[in-house]
């Protein structure tokens, strides 16, 4: 459980925070190791809607960084933690690595005080420190893990450049839309009536959809954020539902295959990462099952584990779920028969990683010109629906 705190330091400076404790006995006995004397404890209530508290990806890569380079320099794991405690500035984290640091003075391994804060370290993150204490190579996991984790950095500043055009210049589309169907059209909607011209049927579409802009403008801003909490809770609790969303996303036209590509990517990066650190195959594609963040792929490689099991070998396996493309299962079956499977698999990993960039590259040069030209479409027929009719009669008039 997490408590919200006030203590006061021997030098008598009151300090507040949160740290994990079982109880408010265990919150006091913990923060007295901190040279803390305890003045009041509370829990936190969690409300939130989008799950657990975690912590910022940066962190992660610095906390995995400093950890690397103290262990290879022989320094002790609590020594290494303490002084990364002192040096973190997120709240949160450094409150978690103060429990990690209790933890293993309590006689937990490092892999062990990890698992019990799911919000922060994942499950992959857990499995891998724990293969690199028990090889002895928790320097190069954690080396591992800190180039795995700027990677997915890196790819989520990438994804997000490829969202960013199209968010701003949609907003733009719609601010411009409203604007000129709720105030524009029906002032001119009065001056095309009245000049008593028969009007065609881009027009009458036009007024009609102002009208209903103008008469319900409140479902406006109600009627997305309806669908979104109300689309969100089915997706939540509803596994086939979701599913069948995360199998739509990867049909989606130019953004669909590119996430494909970025799930596959990160499959392969970890997959390698766990089997290079010891992992048996089975275990490794079961621990990845929960990192993808797809349904539809999950299925796949679910299926992928069953054949496994039951005496397929990994390139059939992945080659009948239909999850990798032909060239992908030959580098992939080639690793297995040379028994070099993980690099086999960060091949893979890195023949997807420049595809993405690539894909990256060529959606956002296509999607700028595509949603110029239907913004400037849509701004054109409200403009001639109106202008038209006007355009009619005064041609009709005589010279």
């Amino acid at each position: 459980m997490l408590f919200d705190y006030k203590a006061v330091s021997a030098e008598g400076r009151m300090t507040t925070g949160r740290l994990d404790a079982i109880n408010l006995i265990d919150l006091e006995m913990r923060l007295k190791r901190m040279e803390l004397d305890l003045v009041t404890g509370k829990l936190v209530e969690h409300h939130s809607l989008f799950g657990p508290r975690g912590v910022p990806r940066p962190e992660l890569i610095n906390f995995c960084f400093h950890l690397e380079q103290l262990t290879r320099a022989g320094v002790p794991i609590l020594d290494g933690l303490t002084d990364l405690r002192d040096s973190i500035e997120h709240p949160h984290f450094r409150e978690v690595v103060a429990v990690l640091i209790e933890n293993i003075e309590g006689g937990q391994t490092l892999s062990q005080a990890m698992e019990t804060h799911p919000d922060v370290f994942s499950q992959v993150l857990v499995n891998l420190v724990r293969a690199g204490e028990n090889s002895g190579q928790l320097p190069e996991v954690l080396d591992r893990i800190g180039e795995s984790l700027r990677w997915e950095d890196e790819l989520a500043s990438n994804t997000k450049k490829l969202l960013l055009y199209p968010t701003f210049v949609a907003i733009v589309v719609i601010a411009a839309t409203l604007f000129l169907m709720v105030y524009m059209v029906p002032q001119l909607k009065l001056f095309v009536k009245n000049m008593g011209q028969t009007l065609p049927l881009q027009t009458q579409v036009l007024f009609f959809v102002s009208d209903l802009l103008v008469g319900y403008w409140y479902v406006i801003p109600l009627l997305p954020l309806v669908v979104t909490v109300v689309g969100s809770f089915v997706v939540r609790h509803n596994p086939v539902a979701r599913t069948w969303l995360d199998g739509l996303k990867l049909r989606l036209p130019v953004l669909g295959p590119i996430l494909k590509k970025i799930i596959l990517s990160r499959f392969a990066s970890t997959f390698a990462m766990l089997y290079a650190a010891g992992i048996p195959i089975l275990e490794s594609i079961r621990t990845t099952q929960d990192i993808v963040g797809n349904g539809a792929i999950r299925i796949a490689l679910e299926q992928a584990e069953h054949s496994i099991r039951e005496g397929r070998n990994v390139a059939g396996a992945f080659h009948d779920v239909g999850l990798f493309p032909p060239l992908v299962v030959r580098m992939l079956r080639v690793g297995e028969n040379s028994g070099a499977l993980d690099r086999a698999l960060l091949n893979v990993s890195y023949f997807y990683t420049r595809d993405v960039k690539e894909s990256v590259g060529k959606a956002q040069s296509l999607i700028e010109p595509v949603l110029t030209l239907f913004m400037g479409a849509l701004l054109g027929w409200i403009m001639l629906s109106v202008i038209g009719p006007i355009y009619d009669v005064i041609s009709k008039l005589p010279t």
